[in-house]
């Protein structure tokens, strides 16, 4: 049958076919910095229950870098405001993504079904 389709369709599945790859790619993506900002979402929780001139420790590589609380809080609130934004930028690529998807089956399955009436 792939033999069969004309080049146009083919360079139709393609296309769908590296579309596909591309919402993985940005599912995963999302997958892992919604992970993080859990993570950081907790540390921030737990570091609310630490007075002040609590000790706070920040691992760096294979070392843990002692820091004040609020040095803590700080880096943690702008990763936390990085990640959120991401995370934005990745739903807008990701509903284009899906959007382009949709059209391009519809596209591919209406040259299919013509080819199939031609027969």
């Amino acid at each position: 049958m792939a033999e069969k389709l004309p080049p146009e369709v083919q360079q139709q599945i393609v296309k769908l076919q590296q579309l596909q790859a591309q919402l993985n790619q940005v599912v995963t993506e999302k997958a892992l910095l919604q992970q993080e900002l859990r993570d950081i979402s907790r540390a921030l929780d737990i570091l609310k229950d630490i007075p002040e001139d609590g000790e706070v420790y920040r691992s760096s590589g294979h070392l843990l870098i002692r820091i004040s609380k609020s040095d803590a809080e700080k880096e943690l609130n702008e990763r936390k405001e990085l990640i959120e934004l991401r995370l934005k930028t990745l739903d807008k690529q990701e509903s284009l993504i899906r959007q382009q998807i949709s059209e391009l089956q519809s596209k591919i399955n209406q040259a299919v079904a013509g080819l199939y009436r031609k027969q």
